[in-house]
């Protein structure tokens, strides 16, 4: 007599399963970190850290008796940084995006002028819409004035 056993065998390993989500669940975590609010963020959380440090060194000289003050302290210097900085910060990281922004299209518009350039080199057909066009713009010939 014949008997058929069906076992059911998972199709996903629950590894990778779960290696998945996580990714999943990391890129959408770091989508807010995208544009100026990102930026502003990473930039505030380097400010105060870099407050922080300073502050600790500062206690770190007080003696041993003050340390309960010391802490108070340290976290009224991390609270006051982060209610009065969130603001400059923000402007700072979209004037640093701006800025990165401008930076990154000159760079690209000066290659594409050199392609075009060393392009008009080689053919002279591309010189020649290139010189039509300096004339019909009224930008003098460079070749005159040497």
């Amino acid at each position: 007599m014949t008997s058929f056993v069906h076992i059911d065998y998972p199709t996903q390993h629950p590894g990778v399963v779960r290696a998945e989500n996580a990714v999943a669940a990391l890129k959408d975590a770091t989508q807010g970190f995208e544009g100026a609010r990102g930026t502003a963020t990473l930039l505030l959380a380097a400010v105060v850290s870099a407050l922080l440090v300073v502050a600790n060194q500062v206690i770190d000289t007080w003696s041993e008796g003050h340390l309960l003050a010391a802490w108070m302290v340290l976290w009224v210097v991390a609270f006051a940084a982060l209610a009065l900085l969130a603001t400059p910060t923000r402007r700072a990281g979209l004037a640093l995006r701006a800025a990165w922004g401008r930076w990154a299209e000159a760079r690209r518009l000066a290659a594409e002028d050199e392609r075009t350039w060393n392009l008009a080199t080689q053919d002279y057909r591309v010189m020649a819409d290139l010189i039509l066009a300096r004339d019909r713009l009224g930008i003098p010939d460079a070749r005159y004035y040497r």
